[in-house]
Protein backbone atom coordinates (compact mmCIF):
# COMPACT_ATOMS: atom_id res chain seq x y z
CA UNK A 1 0.00 0.00 0.00
CA UNK A 2 2.67 2.78 -1.04
CA UNK A 3 -0.32 5.37 -1.45
CA UNK A 4 -1.15 5.01 1.55
CA UNK A 5 1.57 5.41 3.64
CA UNK A 6 2.32 8.01 1.34
CA UNK A 7 -0.75 9.69 1.88
CA UNK A 8 -0.14 9.06 5.53
CA UNK A 9 3.55 10.60 5.42
CA UNK A 10 1.89 13.72 4.26
CA UNK A 11 -1.02 14.46 6.77
CA UNK A 12 1.62 13.92 9.36
CA UNK A 13 4.33 16.24 8.04
CA UNK A 14 0.97 18.75 7.52
CA UNK A 15 -0.02 18.29 11.50
CA UNK A 16 3.20 19.13 12.61
CA UNK A 17 3.37 22.17 10.66
CA UNK A 18 -0.09 22.81 11.87
CA UNK A 19 1.18 22.57 15.51
CA UNK A 20 4.30 24.01 15.20
CA UNK A 21 2.45 27.18 13.83
CA UNK A 22 -0.10 27.57 16.45
CA UNK A 23 2.44 27.34 19.11
CA UNK A 24 4.56 30.34 17.77
CA UNK A 25 2.72 31.62 14.74
CA UNK A 26 2.77 33.83 13.51
CA UNK A 27 -1.06 34.27 12.57
CA UNK A 28 -1.02 33.92 9.03
CA UNK A 29 0.93 30.89 8.81
CA UNK A 30 -1.12 29.15 11.58
CA UNK A 31 -4.07 29.91 9.32
CA UNK A 32 -2.55 28.41 6.10
CA UNK A 33 -1.67 25.28 7.89
CA UNK A 34 -4.93 25.01 9.39
CA UNK A 35 -6.42 25.41 6.21
CA UNK A 36 -3.75 22.99 4.24
CA UNK A 37 -4.84 20.23 7.66
CA UNK A 38 -8.52 20.04 6.66
CA UNK A 39 -8.16 20.32 3.01
CA UNK A 40 -10.55 23.12 1.85
CA UNK A 41 -10.49 25.41 -0.94
CA UNK A 42 -11.29 29.13 0.26
CA UNK A 43 -14.45 28.88 -1.15
CA UNK A 44 -15.54 26.18 1.01
CA UNK A 45 -14.61 27.98 4.13
CA UNK A 46 -16.11 31.12 2.23
CA UNK A 47 -19.43 28.69 2.80
CA UNK A 48 -18.66 27.89 6.13
CA UNK A 49 -18.31 30.85 7.42
CA UNK A 50 -21.49 32.28 5.69
CA UNK A 51 -23.44 29.65 7.81
CA UNK A 52 -21.92 31.02 11.01
CA UNK A 53 -23.49 34.09 9.79
CA UNK A 54 -20.18 35.82 8.65
CA UNK A 55 -19.60 37.66 5.62
CA UNK A 56 -15.92 37.29 4.42
CA UNK A 57 -14.60 37.65 0.73
CA UNK A 58 -12.43 34.88 -0.81
CA UNK A 59 -9.75 37.40 -1.42
CA UNK A 60 -10.16 38.55 1.78
CA UNK A 61 -8.98 35.02 3.10
CA UNK A 62 -6.33 34.65 0.54
CA UNK A 63 -4.64 37.97 1.83
CA UNK A 64 -5.19 36.54 5.18
CA UNK A 65 -3.64 33.68 4.40
CA UNK A 66 -0.77 35.16 3.11
CA UNK A 67 0.20 38.31 5.56
CA UNK A 68 -0.55 40.61 2.73
CA UNK A 69 -3.12 41.81 5.30
CA UNK A 70 -4.66 41.38 8.63
CA UNK A 71 -8.14 40.68 10.20
CA UNK A 72 -9.15 44.18 12.26
CA UNK A 73 -12.71 45.09 11.88
CA UNK A 74 -14.87 43.90 13.58
CA UNK A 75 -16.91 41.06 11.42
CA UNK A 76 -13.47 40.05 10.80
CA UNK A 77 -12.23 39.01 14.23
CA UNK A 78 -15.94 37.40 14.23
CA UNK A 79 -14.72 35.49 11.25
CA UNK A 80 -11.72 34.61 12.72
CA UNK A 81 -13.45 32.82 15.67
CA UNK A 82 -15.58 31.47 13.66
CA UNK A 83 -12.59 30.12 11.52
CA UNK A 84 -11.37 28.46 14.97
CA UNK A 85 -14.80 26.37 14.95
CA UNK A 86 -15.04 26.14 11.53
CA UNK A 87 -11.02 24.35 11.02
CA UNK A 88 -11.56 22.29 14.42
CA UNK A 89 -9.04 24.48 16.22
CA UNK A 90 -8.67 25.29 19.95
CA UNK A 91 -10.66 27.85 21.18
CA UNK A 92 -8.92 31.54 20.90
CA UNK A 93 -5.76 29.89 19.14
CA UNK A 94 -5.86 32.25 16.16
CA UNK A 95 -7.61 35.38 18.13
CA UNK A 96 -3.75 35.05 20.75
CA UNK A 97 -1.76 35.09 17.75
CA UNK A 98 -3.64 37.65 15.83
CA UNK A 99 -3.32 39.91 19.32
CA UNK A 100 0.67 39.10 19.17
CA UNK A 101 0.98 40.30 16.08
CA UNK A 102 -0.48 42.96 17.00
CA UNK A 103 2.19 43.56 19.77
CA UNK A 104 4.88 43.31 17.15
CA UNK A 105 3.60 45.70 14.76
CA UNK A 106 6.09 48.60 16.63
CA UNK A 107 9.06 46.13 15.88
CA UNK A 108 8.69 44.14 13.68
CA UNK A 109 8.09 45.02 9.89
CA UNK A 110 4.67 44.61 8.36
CA UNK A 111 3.72 42.67 5.38
CA UNK A 112 4.52 45.09 2.37
CA UNK A 113 2.47 45.71 -1.05
CA UNK A 114 4.67 43.08 -2.65
CA UNK A 115 4.42 42.44 -6.36
CA UNK A 116 2.41 39.13 -5.80
CA UNK A 117 -0.09 41.78 -4.55
CA UNK A 118 0.37 43.54 -6.95
CA UNK A 119 -0.47 40.99 -9.29
CA UNK A 120 -3.13 39.54 -7.19
CA UNK A 121 -4.41 43.42 -7.43
CA UNK A 122 -3.95 43.14 -10.95
CA UNK A 123 -7.51 40.54 -11.10
CA UNK A 124 -9.58 42.96 -9.83
CA UNK A 125 -8.76 46.01 -11.66
CA UNK A 126 -9.51 44.00 -14.36
CA UNK A 127 -13.07 43.50 -13.25
CA UNK A 128 -13.42 46.96 -11.97
CA UNK A 129 -12.66 48.22 -15.71
CA UNK A 130 -14.89 45.94 -17.17
CA UNK A 131 -17.58 47.06 -14.18
CA UNK A 132 -16.89 50.48 -16.19
CA UNK A 133 -16.91 49.82 -19.49
CA UNK A 134 -12.84 50.84 -19.99
CA UNK A 135 -11.02 49.00 -22.59
CA UNK A 136 -8.13 47.61 -21.12
CA UNK A 137 -6.15 50.01 -23.59
CA UNK A 138 -6.88 53.33 -22.86
CA UNK A 139 -5.57 54.57 -26.41
CA UNK A 140 -2.66 56.00 -25.01
CA UNK A 141 1.56 55.44 -24.80
CA UNK A 142 3.20 57.54 -21.69
CA UNK A 143 6.21 59.57 -22.71
CA UNK A 144 6.97 60.61 -19.46
CA UNK A 145 5.56 60.16 -15.41
CA UNK A 146 6.91 62.07 -12.55
CA UNK A 147 5.58 61.08 -9.17
CA UNK A 148 5.95 62.75 -5.59
CA UNK A 149 5.11 60.57 -2.70
CA UNK A 150 4.51 61.99 1.10
CA UNK A 151 5.27 59.93 4.02
CA UNK A 152 3.36 61.52 7.46
CA UNK A 153 4.56 62.11 10.55
CA UNK A 154 2.99 59.08 11.27
CA UNK A 155 5.59 57.32 8.98
CA UNK A 156 2.24 56.38 6.58
CA UNK A 157 1.97 56.80 3.16
CA UNK A 158 -0.15 60.30 3.26
CA UNK A 159 -0.26 60.55 -0.36
CA UNK A 160 0.68 60.85 -3.87
CA UNK A 161 0.99 63.37 -7.04
CA UNK A 162 0.90 62.54 -10.37
CA UNK A 163 2.43 64.57 -13.38
CA UNK A 164 1.68 62.27 -17.06
CA UNK A 165 2.74 63.05 -20.41
CA UNK A 166 1.13 60.97 -22.84
CA UNK A 167 0.16 60.34 -26.82
CA UNK A 168 -2.34 58.81 -28.39
CA UNK A 169 -2.30 56.29 -30.55
CA UNK A 170 -5.99 56.26 -31.81
CA UNK A 171 -8.36 59.00 -32.23
CA UNK A 172 -11.18 59.78 -29.53
CA UNK A 173 -9.07 59.38 -26.70
CA UNK A 174 -10.73 61.57 -23.40
CA UNK A 175 -9.64 60.11 -20.44
CA UNK A 176 -7.23 58.43 -18.71
CA UNK A 177 -7.75 55.52 -15.31
CA UNK A 178 -5.54 56.23 -12.61
CA UNK A 179 -4.97 53.69 -10.03
CA UNK A 180 -3.96 53.79 -6.37
CA UNK A 181 -2.59 50.85 -4.33
CA UNK A 182 -3.30 51.43 -0.77
CA UNK A 183 -0.98 49.55 2.04
CA UNK A 184 -2.21 46.93 3.66
CA UNK A 185 -5.12 47.98 6.06
CA UNK A 186 -5.72 50.94 4.17
CA UNK A 187 -9.44 52.24 3.53
CA UNK A 188 -9.21 53.10 -0.31
CA UNK A 189 -12.76 54.10 0.40
CA UNK A 190 -11.62 56.92 2.36
CA UNK A 191 -9.24 57.98 0.00
CA UNK A 192 -9.67 60.83 -1.95
CA UNK A 193 -8.57 61.99 -5.74
CA UNK A 194 -8.20 65.46 -6.51
CA UNK A 195 -7.99 66.54 -10.27
CA UNK A 196 -4.95 69.10 -10.52
CA UNK A 197 -4.11 70.44 -14.13
CA UNK A 198 -5.68 69.40 -17.16
CA UNK A 199 -8.58 67.09 -15.88
CA UNK A 200 -11.23 66.71 -14.14
CA UNK A 201 -12.53 63.50 -11.54
CA UNK A 202 -15.18 61.02 -13.40
CA UNK A 203 -16.16 58.01 -12.17
CA UNK A 204 -14.38 56.87 -9.02
CA UNK A 205 -14.31 53.27 -7.84
CA UNK A 206 -12.71 51.44 -4.24
CA UNK A 207 -12.38 47.70 -3.67
CA UNK A 208 -11.73 47.46 -0.02
CA UNK A 209 -10.06 43.72 0.48
CA UNK A 210 -7.52 44.60 -2.53
CA UNK A 211 -7.18 48.04 -1.39
CA UNK A 212 -7.46 49.01 -4.74
CA UNK A 213 -8.63 52.59 -6.04
CA UNK A 214 -9.63 53.39 -9.37
CA UNK A 215 -10.02 57.32 -10.74
CA UNK A 216 -11.63 58.34 -14.40
CA UNK A 217 -9.95 61.70 -15.24
CA UNK A 218 -11.88 63.15 -17.61
CA UNK A 219 -9.64 65.65 -20.77
CA UNK A 220 -11.29 69.05 -21.84
CA UNK A 221 -10.40 67.91 -25.47
CA UNK A 222 -10.56 64.30 -27.96
CA UNK A 223 -7.24 63.79 -28.61
CA UNK A 224 -6.36 62.40 -32.13
CA UNK A 225 -3.89 60.03 -33.34
CA UNK A 226 -0.02 61.44 -32.41
CA UNK A 227 -1.71 64.27 -30.19
CA UNK A 228 0.64 64.56 -26.93
CA UNK A 229 -1.02 65.60 -23.53
CA UNK A 230 -0.02 67.10 -19.69
CA UNK A 231 -2.29 66.19 -17.06
CA UNK A 232 -1.36 66.06 -13.25
CA UNK A 233 -3.39 64.57 -10.53
CA UNK A 234 -3.04 63.92 -6.57
CA UNK A 235 -4.54 60.85 -4.43
CA UNK A 236 -4.92 61.69 -0.56
CA UNK A 237 -4.44 58.81 1.18
CA UNK A 238 -3.17 58.08 4.72
CA UNK A 239 -5.49 55.53 5.74
CA UNK A 240 -3.03 52.71 6.74
CA UNK A 241 -0.24 52.34 9.37
CA UNK A 242 3.67 52.24 8.78
CA UNK A 243 4.61 52.40 5.12
CA UNK A 244 8.35 51.44 4.02
CA UNK A 245 8.45 50.78 0.54
CA UNK A 246 6.77 52.87 -2.52
CA UNK A 247 6.32 50.81 -5.76
CA UNK A 248 5.55 51.24 -9.06
CA UNK A 249 4.68 48.00 -11.73
CA UNK A 250 5.17 48.43 -15.50
CA UNK A 251 3.64 46.18 -18.03
CA UNK A 252 4.96 47.28 -21.95
CA UNK A 253 7.89 49.09 -22.03
CA UNK A 254 7.32 52.94 -22.08
CA UNK A 255 9.13 56.52 -21.11
CA UNK A 256 10.69 57.98 -18.63
CA UNK A 257 9.57 57.81 -14.79
CA UNK A 258 10.85 59.27 -11.96
CA UNK A 259 9.80 58.59 -8.49
CA UNK A 260 10.51 61.01 -5.75
CA UNK A 261 9.90 60.08 -2.19
CA UNK A 262 9.30 63.21 0.72
CA UNK A 263 9.59 61.91 4.10
CA UNK A 264 8.02 64.61 7.34
CA UNK A 265 10.51 66.08 9.08
CA UNK A 266 8.88 64.78 12.58
CA UNK A 267 9.71 61.40 11.03
CA UNK A 268 12.58 60.71 9.08
CA UNK A 269 14.20 57.54 8.10
CA UNK A 270 17.58 56.41 8.94
CA UNK A 271 18.37 54.69 5.51
CA UNK A 272 16.86 54.76 1.76
CA UNK A 273 17.15 52.66 -1.27
CA UNK A 274 15.90 52.36 -5.19
CA UNK A 275 15.57 48.65 -6.12
CA UNK A 276 13.92 47.02 -9.29
CA UNK A 277 12.80 43.39 -10.18
CA UNK A 278 11.94 41.89 -13.32
CA UNK A 279 9.40 39.67 -13.17
CA UNK A 280 6.99 38.35 -10.57
CA UNK A 281 9.09 34.95 -10.02
CA UNK A 282 12.73 37.21 -10.16
CA UNK A 283 14.56 38.33 -6.95
CA UNK A 284 14.85 42.20 -6.53
CA UNK A 285 17.58 43.47 -7.66
CA UNK A 286 19.12 47.12 -8.33
CA UNK A 287 19.86 47.73 -5.33
CA UNK A 288 21.66 51.41 -4.71
CA UNK A 289 21.73 53.17 -1.20
CA UNK A 290 19.93 56.66 -1.77
CA UNK A 291 20.82 59.94 0.15
CA UNK A 292 18.15 62.14 2.03
CA UNK A 293 18.25 65.74 0.78
CA UNK A 294 19.52 68.37 3.69
CA UNK A 295 16.53 70.66 2.97
CA UNK A 296 13.17 68.95 1.49
CA UNK A 297 14.15 65.46 3.56
CA UNK A 298 13.39 63.70 -0.30
CA UNK A 299 14.91 60.83 -2.16
CA UNK A 300 14.44 60.29 -5.80
CA UNK A 301 15.41 57.96 -8.55
CA UNK A 302 14.96 58.09 -12.04
CA UNK A 303 14.35 55.76 -15.36
CA UNK A 304 15.01 57.08 -18.21
CA UNK A 305 13.69 54.20 -20.41
CA UNK A 306 11.09 51.47 -18.43
CA UNK A 307 11.05 48.17 -18.57
CA UNK A 308 8.29 45.63 -18.00
CA UNK A 309 8.83 44.85 -14.24
CA UNK A 310 8.85 46.91 -10.92
CA UNK A 311 10.76 49.60 -9.56
CA UNK A 312 10.58 51.07 -5.66
CA UNK A 313 12.75 53.15 -3.32
CA UNK A 314 12.88 50.92 0.31
CA UNK A 315 13.54 52.69 3.82
CA UNK A 316 14.46 52.08 6.96
CA UNK A 317 12.75 53.47 10.35
CA UNK A 318 15.37 52.31 13.07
Amino acid sequence: MPHATQHADVGAVVGAELESALRGGPFHVALRAAIAARGLPLQRVQHHLSRHGVKVGVTSLSYWQQGARRPQRPESLRAVRALEEILQLPEESLIRLLAESDERTCAERPAARSYRSLIAASDVLDRMLTELHLPPDGGLHTLGHHERVRIGPRRELAGRESQHIVRAHKDGVDRFVAVHHGDPGCTPERMRVHALENCRTGRVRAHHDSGVLVAELLFDTRLRAGDTFLFRYGVEDGTAGVCREYVRGFGPAGGQYALQVRFDERALPVRCHRFAQHSAAAPRGGRQELALSGHHHSVHLVEPRVRTGVVGIGWDWE
